[in-house]
Protein backbone atom coordinates (compact mmCIF):
# COMPACT_ATOMS: atom_id res chain seq x y z
CA UNK A 1 0.00 0.00 0.00
CA UNK A 2 1.56 3.45 -0.51
CA UNK A 3 0.52 6.86 -0.87
CA UNK A 4 0.57 10.04 -2.82
CA UNK A 5 0.24 11.99 -0.35
CA UNK A 6 -0.89 12.42 3.41
CA UNK A 7 -0.75 14.17 7.24
CA UNK A 8 -0.60 12.71 9.85
CA UNK A 9 -1.33 14.03 13.64
CA UNK A 10 -0.27 11.64 16.04
CA UNK A 11 -2.60 12.53 19.70
CA UNK A 12 -0.58 13.05 22.81
CA UNK A 13 -1.93 10.07 24.79
CA UNK A 14 -0.07 7.82 27.67
CA UNK A 15 -1.43 3.73 27.27
CA UNK A 16 -0.22 1.71 30.20
CA UNK A 17 -0.72 -1.94 29.09
CA UNK A 18 -0.68 -5.17 30.12
CA UNK A 19 -1.87 -8.01 33.10
CA UNK A 20 -2.70 -6.71 36.51
CA UNK A 21 -2.29 -2.82 35.35
CA UNK A 22 -5.21 -1.91 37.28
CA UNK A 23 -2.73 -1.73 40.20
CA UNK A 24 -0.98 1.15 38.53
CA UNK A 25 -4.10 3.18 39.07
CA UNK A 26 -2.52 5.18 41.95
CA UNK A 27 0.65 5.88 40.54
CA UNK A 28 -1.34 7.13 37.10
CA UNK A 29 -3.48 9.49 38.97
CA UNK A 30 -0.05 10.62 41.25
CA UNK A 31 1.25 11.44 37.51
CA UNK A 32 -1.31 13.33 36.54
CA UNK A 33 -1.54 15.34 39.75
CA UNK A 34 -4.89 14.70 40.75
CA UNK A 35 -5.80 14.36 43.94
CA UNK A 36 -9.34 14.42 43.81
CA UNK A 37 -11.09 12.25 41.56
CA UNK A 38 -14.55 10.82 40.80
CA UNK A 39 -14.34 7.05 39.68
CA UNK A 40 -17.49 6.55 36.89
CA UNK A 41 -18.91 3.07 36.21
CA UNK A 42 -22.02 2.20 35.36
CA UNK A 43 -24.40 -0.03 38.14
CA UNK A 44 -23.71 -2.89 36.47
CA UNK A 45 -19.84 -2.41 37.48
CA UNK A 46 -20.24 -0.76 40.86
CA UNK A 47 -18.15 -3.67 42.07
CA UNK A 48 -15.03 -2.60 39.26
CA UNK A 49 -15.75 0.59 40.60
CA UNK A 50 -15.21 -0.14 44.31
CA UNK A 51 -12.16 -2.10 43.25
CA UNK A 52 -10.52 1.34 42.09
CA UNK A 53 -11.58 3.09 45.12
CA UNK A 54 -9.77 1.36 47.64
CA UNK A 55 -6.81 1.26 45.37
CA UNK A 56 -7.01 5.41 45.00
CA UNK A 57 -7.56 5.51 48.85
CA UNK A 58 -8.01 9.48 49.76
CA UNK A 59 -6.92 10.24 45.77
CA UNK A 60 -10.91 9.08 45.44
CA UNK A 61 -13.70 11.39 46.34
CA UNK A 62 -16.86 9.63 45.49
CA UNK A 63 -18.42 6.82 42.81
CA UNK A 64 -20.66 8.15 40.04
CA UNK A 65 -22.27 4.39 39.21
CA UNK A 66 -25.09 5.74 36.56
CA UNK A 67 -23.06 5.63 33.73
CA UNK A 68 -25.77 5.25 30.47
CA UNK A 69 -25.70 4.10 26.80
CA UNK A 70 -25.53 6.76 24.53
CA UNK A 71 -24.59 9.48 27.44
CA UNK A 72 -28.02 10.94 27.91
CA UNK A 73 -27.82 14.77 29.32
CA UNK A 74 -29.94 14.09 31.96
CA UNK A 75 -27.08 11.68 33.23
CA UNK A 76 -24.21 14.26 32.41
CA UNK A 77 -25.97 16.57 34.28
CA UNK A 78 -26.29 14.33 37.32
CA UNK A 79 -22.62 13.47 37.29
CA UNK A 80 -21.60 17.00 36.80
CA UNK A 81 -23.66 17.55 39.88
CA UNK A 82 -21.73 14.95 41.76
CA UNK A 83 -18.38 16.22 40.87
CA UNK A 84 -19.09 19.75 41.86
CA UNK A 85 -20.58 18.34 45.31
CA UNK A 86 -16.99 16.42 45.61
CA UNK A 87 -14.63 19.28 44.62
CA UNK A 88 -13.26 16.22 41.83
CA UNK A 89 -10.40 17.84 39.85
CA UNK A 90 -10.66 14.54 37.73
CA UNK A 91 -12.57 11.35 37.26
CA UNK A 92 -11.11 7.56 36.83
CA UNK A 93 -13.79 5.99 34.52
CA UNK A 94 -13.44 2.44 34.60
CA UNK A 95 -15.96 0.24 32.11
CA UNK A 96 -17.07 0.06 28.80
CA UNK A 97 -17.97 3.15 26.06
CA UNK A 98 -21.14 4.24 27.83
CA UNK A 99 -19.00 5.10 31.28
CA UNK A 100 -16.12 6.41 29.48
CA UNK A 101 -18.32 8.37 26.83
CA UNK A 102 -19.65 9.90 30.59
CA UNK A 103 -16.26 10.92 31.32
CA UNK A 104 -15.62 12.85 27.78
CA UNK A 105 -18.84 14.79 28.86
CA UNK A 106 -17.75 16.03 31.93
CA UNK A 107 -14.42 16.64 30.52
CA UNK A 108 -16.41 18.86 27.93
CA UNK A 109 -18.51 20.36 30.40
CA UNK A 110 -16.25 20.82 33.13
CA UNK A 111 -12.43 21.01 32.15
CA UNK A 112 -12.27 17.58 33.89
CA UNK A 113 -9.28 15.60 33.10
CA UNK A 114 -10.12 11.54 32.08
CA UNK A 115 -7.72 8.61 33.13
CA UNK A 116 -9.20 5.75 31.45
CA UNK A 117 -9.79 1.98 32.16
CA UNK A 118 -11.55 0.25 29.36
CA UNK A 119 -13.00 -3.33 30.02
CA UNK A 120 -14.87 -4.08 26.54
CA UNK A 121 -13.27 -3.43 23.15
CA UNK A 122 -15.15 -0.27 22.46
CA UNK A 123 -12.02 1.85 21.50
CA UNK A 124 -13.86 5.47 22.86
CA UNK A 125 -11.05 5.91 25.53
CA UNK A 126 -8.83 6.35 21.89
CA UNK A 127 -10.83 9.59 20.54
CA UNK A 128 -11.42 12.78 20.73
CA UNK A 129 -15.15 12.41 19.49
CA UNK A 130 -17.41 12.98 22.37
CA UNK A 131 -21.39 12.06 21.99
CA UNK A 132 -24.53 13.34 24.18
CA UNK A 133 -27.82 12.20 23.26
CA UNK A 134 -30.73 14.80 23.64
CA UNK A 135 -34.60 13.72 22.83
CA UNK A 136 -33.90 10.70 20.99
CA UNK A 137 -30.89 12.66 18.75
CA UNK A 138 -27.20 11.92 19.01
CA UNK A 139 -24.49 14.77 18.93
CA UNK A 140 -21.36 14.04 18.08
CA UNK A 141 -18.22 15.89 17.40
CA UNK A 142 -14.37 15.92 18.30
CA UNK A 143 -12.39 18.04 21.38
CA UNK A 144 -8.49 17.15 22.10
CA UNK A 145 -9.78 18.00 25.86
CA UNK A 146 -11.87 14.63 25.94
CA UNK A 147 -9.26 12.87 24.80
CA UNK A 148 -7.76 10.78 28.34
CA UNK A 149 -5.06 11.79 29.48
CA UNK A 150 -3.87 8.19 30.47
CA UNK A 151 -5.28 4.65 29.41
CA UNK A 152 -4.71 1.55 31.41
CA UNK A 153 -5.18 -1.63 29.58
CA UNK A 154 -5.42 -4.52 31.84
CA UNK A 155 -6.58 -7.47 29.74
CA UNK A 156 -7.47 -9.48 33.39
CA UNK A 157 -10.22 -6.92 33.40
CA UNK A 158 -12.06 -8.28 30.10
CA UNK A 159 -11.73 -11.93 31.26
CA UNK A 160 -14.82 -11.71 32.66
CA UNK A 161 -16.62 -10.26 30.00
CA UNK A 162 -19.22 -12.60 28.44
CA UNK A 163 -18.30 -13.82 25.27
CA UNK A 164 -21.67 -12.91 23.40
CA UNK A 165 -20.68 -8.80 24.62
CA UNK A 166 -16.93 -9.50 23.58
CA UNK A 167 -18.05 -10.65 20.06
CA UNK A 168 -19.68 -7.26 19.61
CA UNK A 169 -17.46 -4.96 21.30
CA UNK A 170 -14.88 -6.64 19.04
CA UNK A 171 -16.66 -5.88 16.17
CA UNK A 172 -17.33 -2.56 17.16
CA UNK A 173 -13.66 -2.15 17.49
CA UNK A 174 -13.35 -4.06 13.92
CA UNK A 175 -15.37 -1.06 12.45
CA UNK A 176 -13.00 1.48 13.02
CA UNK A 177 -10.25 0.22 11.41
CA UNK A 178 -12.69 -0.40 8.39
CA UNK A 179 -14.00 2.66 7.95
CA UNK A 180 -9.94 4.18 8.58
CA UNK A 181 -8.43 1.99 5.61
CA UNK A 182 -10.67 4.28 3.88
CA UNK A 183 -10.85 7.50 5.13
CA UNK A 184 -9.88 10.41 3.31
CA UNK A 185 -7.17 11.43 5.65
CA UNK A 186 -5.88 7.69 6.33
CA UNK A 187 -2.06 7.55 6.30
CA UNK A 188 1.00 4.75 5.63
CA UNK A 189 0.92 4.58 9.78
CA UNK A 190 -2.98 4.39 10.69
CA UNK A 191 -3.06 1.78 7.37
CA UNK A 192 -0.87 -0.13 9.31
CA UNK A 193 -2.32 0.06 12.83
CA UNK A 194 -5.52 -1.04 11.33
CA UNK A 195 -4.69 -3.32 9.67
CA UNK A 196 -2.67 -5.09 12.56
CA UNK A 197 -6.17 -4.14 14.55
CA UNK A 198 -8.07 -6.58 12.60
CA UNK A 199 -5.84 -9.39 12.27
CA UNK A 200 -5.37 -9.15 15.96
CA UNK A 201 -9.37 -9.12 16.79
CA UNK A 202 -10.43 -11.58 13.72
CA UNK A 203 -8.18 -13.87 15.74
CA UNK A 204 -8.94 -13.13 19.39
CA UNK A 205 -12.64 -13.40 18.78
CA UNK A 206 -13.55 -17.01 17.83
CA UNK A 207 -10.59 -18.02 20.51
CA UNK A 208 -13.02 -16.00 23.42
CA UNK A 209 -16.03 -17.51 22.03
CA UNK A 210 -14.68 -21.01 22.98
CA UNK A 211 -12.82 -20.30 26.13
CA UNK A 212 -13.64 -16.54 27.35
CA UNK A 213 -10.70 -16.66 30.09
CA UNK A 214 -8.22 -17.47 27.20
CA UNK A 215 -5.47 -15.09 28.73
CA UNK A 216 -3.65 -14.80 25.55
CA UNK A 217 -6.90 -14.27 23.52
CA UNK A 218 -8.36 -11.13 25.81
CA UNK A 219 -4.58 -9.60 25.83
CA UNK A 220 -4.73 -9.81 21.52
CA UNK A 221 -8.02 -8.59 21.85
CA UNK A 222 -7.37 -5.58 23.88
CA UNK A 223 -4.26 -5.16 21.45
CA UNK A 224 -7.03 -4.87 18.51
CA UNK A 225 -9.60 -3.07 20.02
CA UNK A 226 -6.37 -0.38 21.40
CA UNK A 227 -5.07 -0.23 17.95
CA UNK A 228 -8.56 -0.01 15.90
CA UNK A 229 -9.76 2.69 18.63
CA UNK A 230 -6.79 4.94 17.78
CA UNK A 231 -7.46 4.66 13.96
CA UNK A 232 -10.81 5.65 14.94
CA UNK A 233 -9.22 9.07 16.55
CA UNK A 234 -7.00 9.73 14.09
CA UNK A 235 -9.25 9.72 10.78
CA UNK A 236 -13.01 11.11 9.55
CA UNK A 237 -15.68 8.01 9.97
CA UNK A 238 -18.24 7.04 7.04
CA UNK A 239 -20.84 5.76 6.16
CA UNK A 240 -21.08 3.13 8.65
CA UNK A 241 -20.10 5.54 11.91
CA UNK A 242 -22.77 7.28 10.99
CA UNK A 243 -25.60 4.96 10.26
CA UNK A 244 -25.20 3.47 13.76
CA UNK A 245 -24.92 7.13 15.55
CA UNK A 246 -28.59 7.52 13.94
CA UNK A 247 -29.81 4.14 14.82
CA UNK A 248 -28.55 4.35 18.08
CA UNK A 249 -29.72 7.86 19.28
CA UNK A 250 -33.01 7.69 17.38
CA UNK A 251 -33.95 4.17 17.68
CA UNK A 252 -31.78 3.98 21.60
CA UNK A 253 -30.76 0.62 19.86
CA UNK A 254 -27.34 -1.28 21.63
CA UNK A 255 -24.40 0.36 20.24
CA UNK A 256 -21.72 -2.53 19.94
CA UNK A 257 -25.03 -4.68 18.77
CA UNK A 258 -25.50 -2.12 16.01
CA UNK A 259 -22.12 -2.10 14.84
CA UNK A 260 -21.66 -5.98 14.40
CA UNK A 261 -24.95 -5.77 12.36
CA UNK A 262 -24.48 -2.86 9.48
CA UNK A 263 -20.74 -3.51 9.46
CA UNK A 264 -20.62 -5.95 7.00
CA UNK A 265 -23.53 -3.79 4.64
CA UNK A 266 -21.79 -1.13 4.42
CA UNK A 267 -18.60 -2.78 4.09
CA UNK A 268 -20.15 -4.32 1.06
CA UNK A 269 -21.15 -0.91 -0.16
CA UNK A 270 -17.95 0.64 0.16
CA UNK A 271 -15.19 -1.58 -0.75
CA UNK A 272 -15.24 -2.07 -4.41
CA UNK A 273 -15.07 2.02 -4.29
CA UNK A 274 -11.94 1.62 -2.29
CA UNK A 275 -9.27 -1.08 -3.86
CA UNK A 276 -6.44 -0.28 -1.24
CA UNK A 277 -8.82 -0.87 1.64
CA UNK A 278 -9.83 -4.15 0.15
CA UNK A 279 -6.68 -5.30 -0.16
CA UNK A 280 -5.50 -4.33 3.52
CA UNK A 281 -8.48 -6.15 4.82
CA UNK A 282 -8.19 -9.41 2.31
CA UNK A 283 -4.75 -9.88 4.38
CA UNK A 284 -5.22 -9.08 7.71
CA UNK A 285 -8.73 -11.52 7.65
CA UNK A 286 -7.27 -13.29 5.79
CA UNK A 287 -9.77 -14.01 2.66
CA UNK A 288 -9.81 -12.85 -0.73
CA UNK A 289 -13.45 -12.08 -0.17
CA UNK A 290 -13.35 -9.49 2.79
CA UNK A 291 -17.13 -8.87 3.03
CA UNK A 292 -17.52 -12.62 2.84
CA UNK A 293 -15.07 -13.07 5.69
CA UNK A 294 -16.82 -10.06 8.07
CA UNK A 295 -20.12 -11.60 7.42
CA UNK A 296 -18.55 -15.25 8.33
CA UNK A 297 -16.68 -13.87 11.65
CA UNK A 298 -20.06 -12.33 12.93
CA UNK A 299 -22.11 -15.26 12.17
CA UNK A 300 -19.25 -17.70 14.01
CA UNK A 301 -19.10 -15.56 17.03
CA UNK A 302 -22.82 -15.33 17.83
CA UNK A 303 -22.77 -11.66 17.11
CA UNK A 304 -26.54 -10.11 15.96
CA UNK A 305 -26.58 -9.90 12.19
CA UNK A 306 -29.86 -8.66 11.85
CA UNK A 307 -31.67 -5.23 12.84
CA UNK A 308 -34.61 -6.88 13.56
CA UNK A 309 -33.49 -8.43 15.75
CA UNK A 310 -32.84 -5.47 17.82
CA UNK A 311 -36.35 -4.94 17.18
CA UNK A 312 -36.14 -2.29 14.81
CA UNK A 313 -38.66 -2.54 12.17
CA UNK A 314 -39.66 -1.21 8.92
CA UNK A 315 -41.34 1.69 9.91
CA UNK A 316 -38.51 2.67 11.83
CA UNK A 317 -36.34 3.45 8.71
CA UNK A 318 -37.73 6.19 6.73
CA UNK A 319 -36.67 8.66 9.42
CA UNK A 320 -33.25 6.83 9.81
CA UNK A 321 -32.62 7.43 6.26
CA UNK A 322 -33.46 11.24 6.69
CA UNK A 323 -31.60 12.17 9.40
CA UNK A 324 -28.20 10.54 7.61
CA UNK A 325 -28.78 12.18 4.45
CA UNK A 326 -29.20 15.40 6.49
CA UNK A 327 -26.07 15.36 7.98
CA UNK A 328 -23.73 13.16 6.13
CA UNK A 329 -20.03 11.79 7.30
CA UNK A 330 -17.24 11.75 4.47
CA UNK A 331 -17.60 8.27 2.38
CA UNK A 332 -15.80 6.90 -0.53
CA UNK A 333 -18.87 6.33 -2.63
CA UNK A 334 -21.26 8.41 -2.87
CA UNK A 335 -24.98 7.83 -1.12
CA UNK A 336 -28.43 8.76 -1.47
CA UNK A 337 -31.70 7.67 -0.89
CA UNK A 338 -32.20 4.52 -2.26
CA UNK A 339 -28.83 3.22 -1.90
CA UNK A 340 -29.37 3.52 1.98
CA UNK A 341 -32.99 2.79 1.84
CA UNK A 342 -31.74 -0.42 0.21
CA UNK A 343 -28.65 -1.27 2.60
CA UNK A 344 -30.74 -1.19 5.24
CA UNK A 345 -33.69 -2.77 3.99
CA UNK A 346 -30.94 -5.58 3.85
CA UNK A 347 -30.03 -5.00 7.13
CA UNK A 348 -33.46 -5.60 8.45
Amino acid sequence: MTFDSFVYDALPMRVVFGAGGIGQLPEEVRRLTLRRVLVLSTPEQRDLAERAWDLLGDSAVGIFDRARMHVPTDTVAAAEESAKELGADGCVAIGGGSTIGLGKALALRQGLPILAVPTTYAGSEMTPIWGITDNARKQTGRNRSVLPRTVVYDPDLTRSLPAGISATSGLNALAHAVEALYAPDVSPVIAAMAEQGVRDLAAALPAIGKNPADPAARAAALQGAWLCGACLGATTMGLHHKLCHVLGGKLDLPHAETHSVILPHVAAFNLPAAPRARAALARALPDDDPVAALNSLTHRIGAPHRLSALRVRESDLPAVVDEVLADPYANPRPVGRAELERLLAEAL
